[in-house]
């Protein structure tokens, strides 16, 4: 179905030299995925052989309940543009789409989602950014069909905090998980090797020259999404512990506002006690007891967060295990990432 697709005007530039596309790569984290894979590849082949360039599907199964990777593995037979690759264990999502960009071949990646809610015939519109010489280019939703009101605030909110806490400004306000990244942005991609974070947060930060296209994100055609609230809120924590200090550097304020007030509270039992008014009871001691033994269980559970991501990064352990695949390991491919 066709997408209303808007580009963003851009300041003017000298015009670089228009590129050309040798393979493009289409990446698609899958989960669950079954009965939307054979209508998206459908759909795909109709926009892409209009294209006339070649390209390639590079979907990695994150270790799906269903018979996804059956699906992957019929769609690789009868189609060698196809590649399909199976986690071990479920890694998430994020840990998937780095996965899928370390595997493409293409002198592009367009991400994308397996669920039809980003249609391909927005690709047309991404490719010729990256033609006008943009690294990266967001397809930015304008509007977003089929999606609760719950599920739209959640994304409001952390795309808010990224872009204000975490200092992301170029991070789109209305979110942007589906865009185009070129070859020079997926080898600067691969020397990250860092295992809790978020990649599109992470293609921001890394720059490069960055564009963007207005589109509408389409509701899901089968099945429910897997991307339940326990997920949104790690989700949101990784990606301020990776690109932030914020939370450690509230600590510091809160601790210098609670010893301040502390010292003030003192000075006034003193100055009450030497007049002949000594403080009576102990409920406002217990208020104080209460109130700083919260804060600093808070404290220790924000640094907790930070202190556990530096040991994951430490143990040194694959970022993902490769289970199966639908071809051969070549010399160019890893069967697990460290």
């Amino acid at each position: 179905m066709p997408s209303d697709v808007e580009q963003v005007s851009r300041p003017a530039a000298a015009a670089p030299r228009q590129r050309t596309c040798t393979l493009l790569s289409i990446v698609t984290p899958a989960f669950n995925e079954s009965e939307n894979l054979p209508v998206l590849y459908l759909r795909l082949v109709r926009v892409l052989d209009e294209l006339g360039i070649p390209w390639e599907w590079v979907i990695v199964d994150d270790h799906s309940r269903d018979d996804t990777f059956a699906v992957i593995s019929r769609l690789a037979r009868s189609d060698p543009r196809v590649r399909g690759l199976r986690f071990a264990r479920n890694f998430g999502s994020h840990t998937a789409l780095a996965c899928g960009l370390h595997h493409a071949r293409g002198a592009c990646a367009v991400v994308m989602a397996a669920d039809l809610q980003d249609p391909p015939e927005t690709i047309p519109a991404l490719l010729n950014e990256w033609r006008q010489g943009a690294h990266v280019v967001w397809a930015v939703r304008r509007r977003r069909e089929g999606e609760s009101a719950a599920t739209i605030g959640t994304a409001r909110i952390y795309y808010w905090l990224m872009r204000h806490v975490a200092g992301m400004k170029e991070l789109p306000s209305t979110g942007a998980d589906f865009f185009l990244a070129d070859r020079k942005v997926l080898e600067a991609f691969r020397e990250f090797r860092e295992s809790n974070t978020s990649v599109t947060a992470l293609i921001t930060w890394l720059g490069f020259r960055q564009s963007r296209i207005l589109y509408d994100k389409q509701a899901r055609l089968h099945g429910r999404s897997g991307w339940n609230l326990e997920k949104k809120i790690k989700l949101l924590v990784d990606s301020i512990t990776s690109f932030s200090y914020v939370p450690v550097r509230i600590m510091s304020y809160v601790g210098l506002l609670v010893a301040t007030l502390g010292f003030l509270y003192a000075g006034f039992i003193l100055v009450n006690a030497a007049i002949g008014k000594p403080a009576q009871g102990w409920s406002s001691l217990m208020v104080v007891v209460l109130v700083l033994g919260g804060c600093q269980i808070l404290m220790m559970g924000v640094l907790g967060e930070y202190l556990w991501r530096a040991l994951e990064e430490c143990r040194g352990r694959p970022r993902y295990l490769i289970e199966e695949q639908t071809e051969p390991e070549t010399p160019g491919d890893a069967r697990s990432d460290t």
